[in-house]
């Protein structure tokens, strides 16, 4: 198989960490043993490990990949020069505890694509140590032309705003809209393709355990993301001998080599270590039929847990549309003070908590213990809203969530898209009267 048309033939199967066996060519995947003698059409296995070997059969991510040619022909990477803003490291000095928030980053007006368009703007823990993640945001005019990148300190969890995106990878292609998300694990190769003239979104970077679902406990065994709803893609390749660009992060900053064919020649695999897709609109929502407002871990589709049980590395959070039927309730969240840190973002139209300010491709930042919760117009309004059965509609907000305080980054707390009157839409709460 030769594809390197571009072609929307996209196939997935369905499922969260199944393993897979998939082959882009009839009788590529050896049988009965990983590593024959002589796998079949002299491809060469590869072990792709996400886990430490000896990790419990539960929590073991891996894979088996044959391919056109081994990984390990290229020369040594050195220091990428672009990618310039693509830096897990804070802003010098002490960490704000101030509540933040930034306008959508502008599209580019000179050609960027996805690499080049990374912009860190919080991080925490250390990707060495395999703990935290860091938060950034893509903003991009032009797809990667002979171009390959990967990730070698954590899996990347992808949440489009703007534009349609292919991702060609090494285990097979996928494409995601604004409303989807995908992720990619931890060293897996791949090109990023616009299907359209520009795009832009979010990316959390998991140094930590690979996402997961959660748990639902006294919920049962349905509902919130459900298993099937995940896609993994099929094997795929492209044989292409031509001059490729390879990038990868590793310890917090951009390398490159150069190679002379594309990576992206996995002809077989099999394994649990793979990219998926997920669309937002298949979550299953909970909430409160009676009275209150749940907790926002109600909406939590995937989640990378610690070493303390209940308290996660990262939590991927929803706020999609859903019916609001609650009685005698304050409908939007309330106000409250938090242990772990929040990073929201916008997909599409409003967030209910807030009347003006949080836009589409905007992003706040509320950390540890930041008081935090609607602003003064959104307050108002609700408490004196009639409380019918009501839906909110045409919204689609999220929420990157860790126990460790997110440390914004100096780009983050020196661009003018930071909003420096974000502490004002909580002015002019009036005193309560106390009783008498």
């Amino acid at each position: 198989m030769n594809d390197a048309s571009g072609s929307r033939a996209e196939t997935y199967v369905s499922g969260f960490g199944n393993w897979l066996s998939t082959e882009a060519v009839a009788g590529a995947l050896p049988t009965g043993r990983n590593s024959p003698q002589r796998p079949p059409f002299g491809l060469y296995a590869e072990q792709l490990s996400g886990s430490a070997f000896t990790a419990p059969r539960a929590e073991n991510r891996h894979s088996w990949l044959y391919r056109l040619r081994p990984s390990v022909g290229h020369p040594p990477f050195s220091p990428y020069p672009g990618a310039k803003l693509l830096r897990a490291e804070p802003a010098p000095g002490p960490c704000s505890p101030n509540r933040l928030r930034w306008d959508p980053t502008p599209i580019p007006t000179v050609p960027t694509d996805f690499v080049d368009g990374l912009t860190t703007f919080a991080c925490n823990g250390d990707a060495a140590a395999q703990a935290g993640l860091a938060v950034h945001i893509y903003a991009a005019n032009a797809s990667m032309h002979h171009r390959v990148f990967f990730d070698a300190d954590g899996e990347l969890l992808i949440v489009p705003q703007e534009g349609e995106l292919r991702l060609a990878t090494e285990l097979g292609r996928l494409s995601v809209k604004p409303g989807e998300i995908c992720v990619v694990p931890r060293g897996v190769r791949f090109r990023v393709e616009l299907l359209g003239p520009a795009a832009r979104g979010y990316v959390c970077e998991n140094y930590g355990q690979p996402f997961r679902l959660p748990e639902l406990g006294p919920i049962g065994s349905n509902g919130l993301a459900n298993v099937r709803d995940f896609l993994t893609p099929v094997a795929w390749f492209e044989d292409v001998d031509a001059p490729t660009e390879l990038i990868q992060k590793f310890h917090g900053a951009p390398w490159r080599t150069e190679l002379d064919h594309s990576p992206l020649d996995v002809v077989a695999w099999h394994g649990n270590l793979a990219p998926y897709k997920y669309d937002l609109a298949r979550f299953n929502t909970m909430g409160a039929v009676s009275f209150d407002h749940p907790d926002p871990s109600i909406f939590t589709v995937l989640t990378s847990p610690s070493e303390i049980k209940g308290v996660a590395n990262g939590d991927f959070v929803i706020f999609p549309p859903r019916w609001m039927v609650a009685e005698d309730t304050f409908r939007p969240p309330w106000f409250h003070r938090n242990l772990m840190s929040e990073f929201m973002g916008l997909i599409l139209g409003a967030y209910d908590a807030k009347a003006g300010g949080f836009t589409p491709g905007g992003a706040s930042l509320h950390n540890c213990m930041s008081a935090h919760g609607p602003d003064l117009a959104s307050h108002a309004a609700a408490t004196v809203a009639t409380l019918a059965p009501h839906k909110i509609e045409n919204t689609m907000a999220f929420m990157f969530e860790s126990r460790w305080v997110l440390r914004p980054t100096e780009h983050a707390m020196q661009t003018p898209l930071l909003q420096a009157d974000y502490d004002g839409c909580w002015n002019g709460f009036a005193k309560a009267e106390p009783p008498r």
